[in-house]
């Protein structure tokens, strides 16, 4: 939705801690409309643990694809990735980590997927708050298996709400990605038929533009509660 032009001119985008006449906080909306330009991830909770899946949008053969990475590890039972900013996510995992391991070290515990959540969307719901600060221009989603053997994805908005879910995807071509999940995903799904789906939705979505070198994938399994990256060629098994 744009804003009217008048909004801009009155300096009501000047920060994010001032409203605008109709309600609306500005430097919010821009960051939601960045959110939605970053590359796209699907996450969903299937039978035997949870799937992540991202697109990194490598087109550049002289890159690294491993310093690509947007499946960030948080603990050995979580995962998490982002669309939007890329090194907004960065400031955000690491501080996730940090909390991660003091909960251990505190408590001898891991800890639950979802405190981790809400810790990630107090910091950006602060910077929604007061002047000065620019608010943090991502999405993230988040899933893990916690200690109770519950299977958890979340996503995070760059207001600070967070939800859960059995199967979303934030950034570009979310709603259809979403749309396509509502009518194929199942919840008897494996961790491989899981990560078999992301993979077909993005080879629809993509088009002529779809690479699997482009994808990079993780999941937990209920077993063992362990986070495992795939990439390359462990990948694009998932694409025939």
């Amino acid at each position: 939705m744009e804003m009217p032009l008048q909004h801009q001119v009155m300096g009501y985008d000047r920060t994010s801690a001032i409203f605008s006449p109709d309600g609306h906080l500005l430097q919010v909306e821009y960051a939601e409309k960045t959110v939605r330009l970053g590359s796209a991830s699907i996450g969903m909770v299937v039978s035997d643990g949870i799937v992540i899946v991202a697109d990194r949008r490598v087109r550049d053969k002289l890159l690294l694809t491993e310093s690509m990475a947007k499946i960030y590890e948080i603990d050995s039972h979580i995962g998490a990735t982002a669309a939007g900013i890329l090194s907004d996510a960065r400031v955000l995992v690491q501080k996730a980590q940090v909390a991660a391991q003091q909960n251990r070290v505190m408590y001898d515990h891991p800890i639950d997927t979802e405190t981790i959540v809400k810790d990630i969307a107090d910091v950006k719901q602060t910077f929604t708050q007061y002047g000065g600060a620019r608010p943090f221009g991502i999405a993230m989603l988040i899933g893990g298996i916690d200690a109770n053997d519950k299977k958890n994805i979340f996503t995070t908005d760059v207001t600070g709400n967070y939800f859960g879910f059995r199967a979303t995807a934030i950034g570009e071509n979310d709603e259809k990605i979403k749309e396509i999940l509502r009518k194929e995903y199942k919840e008897n799904l494996s961790i491989d038929g899981g990560i078999k789906l992301s993979v077909s939705i993005f080879k629809r979505i993509l088009g002529k533009n779809f690479d699997v070198e482009r994808l990079e994938a993780a999941y937990v399994g209920a077993k063992d509660k362990k986070f495992i990256r795939l990439s390359g060629d462990e990948v694009s098994k998932f694409a025939k």
